[in-house]
């Protein structure tokens, strides 16, 4: 397997794998993908580093044992030197307290000691993700004052209940989910519509709409546009 070789699926929430041991990363990864995960794979820790710093992912699972950079430099470098704060999962076959200290330390936010469980591994991972997303379970989601409750499908800023239609509810619940990240046009496009995407003037129109709701009222706007590329979400 060469490194970023493993299978990409249609995935929700991509994943930075940082893992020397072939079979083990193969694992994982089949795993993840099959949970619903894309992922990326580095073999070591300098691959890593770059990876984790050039692209944007939803959350990284480290090694602490890895060729040139270990897993404890290289988180240590992420938080302190490229300032990410990117939710990481270290995994390690070390068990001693003081080892897990250290990882916590250095920046990690969740320790798995090998063997462990591939279902505790994505549902730490789900944990993660949801909780730096703001997502405060996995039918409500916040970002600064703005708050969705896609059960009961109300949306509330700053204390005020805000209407919106349909659509403009869904592409307000995928920039939420995904805030404060980019969510580029043409994937917003294809979650929204499918393949059956209407002409280029229709999101623009939707989106617009959304702004005189959640950001003309208030002080602050949230919704930012970067233009050629999509919308994203800045609290």
């Amino acid at each position: 397997m060469t490194e970023r070789a493993l299978p990409a699926t249609p995935a929700h929430h991509k994943v930075l794998l940082v893992e020397d041991h072939r079979e083990l990363a193969e694992t994982v990864g089949a795993y993840l993908e099959a949970s619903g995960y894309l992922v990326d794979y580095a073999a070591d820790g300098l691959t890593g580093l770059h990876l984790a710093v050039t692209e944007s992912f939803d959350a990284l699972v480290l090694d602490i044992m890895l060729p040139g950079v270990d897993g404890l430099t290289l988180c240590r470098r992420l938080r302190q030197d490229a300032e990410l704060s990117t939710p990481i999962i270290m995994l390690t076959a070390r068990d001693e307290l003081d080892d897990k200290l250290t990882g916590f330390d250095v920046g990690a936010d969740d320790y798995l000691v090998k063997p462990f469980a591939m279902p505790e591994l994505a549902a730490r991972l789900d944990a993660l993700i949801r909780r730096s997303k703001g997502e405060v379970s996995r039918h409500r989601y916040q970002v600064a004052d703005l708050s969705m409750n896609t059960d009961t499908l109300e949306v509330v800023r700053g204390g005020q209940p805000l209407r919106l239609s349909r659509t403009q509810f869904a592409i307000l619940r995928i920039l939420m989910r995904e805030a404060p990240n980019l969510v580029a046009r043409s994937a917003l496009e294809q979650e929204l519509w499918g393949d059956d995407v209407p002409d280029s003037d229709t999101l623009r129109s939707h989106v617009y709409a959304l702004r005189q709701i959640v950001d003309k009222p208030f002080d602050q706007p949230l919704i930012e546009t970067v233009p050629g590329r999509g919308f994203r979400l800045c609290p």
